[in-house]
């Protein structure tokens, strides 16, 4: 472990979410316009964050561990600070047109769908014929069958 003090381990976040931002220079455009932008020379490309990156760079042994120092003790309630800002991250690509990682990942992290006190089973009406005159014939395939 990288840390003994909240104060170290507050600085260590920072620095996990400075090093997955990437790193690039700057370089002048060849345009000859003067208004021309510098371009963006990449470095180090961004990385997005994930809880067992956060892990790893803290240099915690186990995602027990980070979980059994998430829930008690001095480093708690920074470590959920650091949970709800990579969640904010992929809450943030749940907005784009291809966001199903994001939404698995959420799912892992605790969200749901749906409170699942809301979910009530939906109601079917059903009829059921006894043999007889009145009875249709049997069903050929699955698909033949109406409810």
């Amino acid at each position: 472990m990288l840390f003994t003090t909240t104060h170290q381990l507050d600085s260590l976040i920072d620095a996990y979410f400075t090093h997955i931002a990437g790193e690039y220079k700057l370089e002048p455009t060849t345009s000859r316009s003067k208004k021309a932008e510098p371009q963006k020379i990449w470095i180090r490309q961004p990385e997005p964050p994930t809880i067992t990156g956060l892990i790893l760079f803290l240099g915690i042994e186990s995602r027990d561990a980070f979980d059994k120092k998430e829930r008690r003790g001095k480093f708690a309630v920074i470590l959920k600070r650091a949970r709800l800002r990579i969640e904010a991250e992929y809450e943030k690509k749940l907005h784009q047109h291809t966001h199903g990682g994001a939404v698995f990942a959420l799912k892992n992290l605790g969200w749901n769908d749906k409170d699942k006190a809301d979910q009530k089973p939906m109601p079917r009406k059903m009829k059921i014929i006894v043999e007889g005159e009145n009875a249709p014939p049997l069903a050929a395939a699955e698909g033949d069958v109406v409810m």
